[in-house]
């Protein structure tokens, strides 16, 4: 049975050295005229999520989606050079797609709160965006609910490669919202301390596995396999 692993970028596979907040304020600024009152809140939120929560920050009723994502594609197109240049890949990120790129039953894509556009956007800055498949990928675009974009991605799965909805599933992510996310979803979960919470943090947020970042090639593939009853 073929293996689903959807990866988180921000804090995960790449460090965005705060592009992503400006990325939102200008966005933000675009559409409303004005800057926020203070940063976006993201920690695992979707881009649907945090930008409504600007809005509401600010005391201002959002503009339709298309707008606002409009708005976010431009203000990330103008922001890769920063991001290539301030950024980068964490380590053992690239080694992990590579390497699971090689496991014949493994399907390997995103699931991120970043629009399709800005995912797609940083993943290409560090050069990881071949290493996974991101037509079946889930994104901040599709829904507002992280957990939901799990039934998103085993969609895009299921039409592309045939793959059975009973097929097992794992998330890899850096907050709780990524757990929170797999347990409400049915999916397995392994946690990486990678970003602004603690390895107890996660455990605390109900991971099973959690681990300090994604350096340890055959120790990740390993535990992913593990999840899955594929070992």
């Amino acid at each position: 049975m073929a293996l689903i692993v959807l990866w988180d970028i921000d804090h995960t596979l790449i460090e965005n050295a705060g592009v992503s907040k400006e990325i939102y304020g200008a966005a933000f600024e675009a559409v409303a005229g004005c800057q926020p009152s203070a940063p976006a809140v993201t920690e695992g939120r979707t881009d649907r999520l945090i930008m409504q929560e600007m809005f509401d920050r600010n005391r201002l009723v959002q503009p339709k989606w298309h707008t606002v994502q409009a708005a976010l594609e431009t203000a990330g197109c103008e922001r890769f050079e920063a991001l290539r240049q301030r950024g980068r890949a964490l380590p053992g990120a690239r080694d992990a797609l590579i390497a699971l790129g090689k496991e014949p039953a493994v399907i390997s894509s995103v699931l991120t709160g970043n629009i399709e556009a800005n995912a797609r956007l940083k993943l290409a800055a560090f050069g990881l965006d071949g290493l996974v498949d991101l037509e079946v990928g889930a994104y901040g675009s599709d829904h507002r609910d992280r957990a939901a974009l799990v039934g998103v991605a085993r969609d895009r799965v299921y039409a592309a490669y045939g793959v059975p909805a009973r097929a097992p599933v794992v998330l890899v992510g850096d907050t709780p919202r990524d757990v929170e996310a797999a347990l409400t979803s049915g999916a397995q979960i392994v946690a990486v301390a990678t970003g602004l919470h603690s390895t107890a943090d996660l455990r605390a947020a109900g991971a099973s596995v959690v681990l300090p970042d994604l350096a340890d090639t055959a120790s990740l593939l390993a535990r992913l396999k593990g999840l899955a009853g594929c070992d």
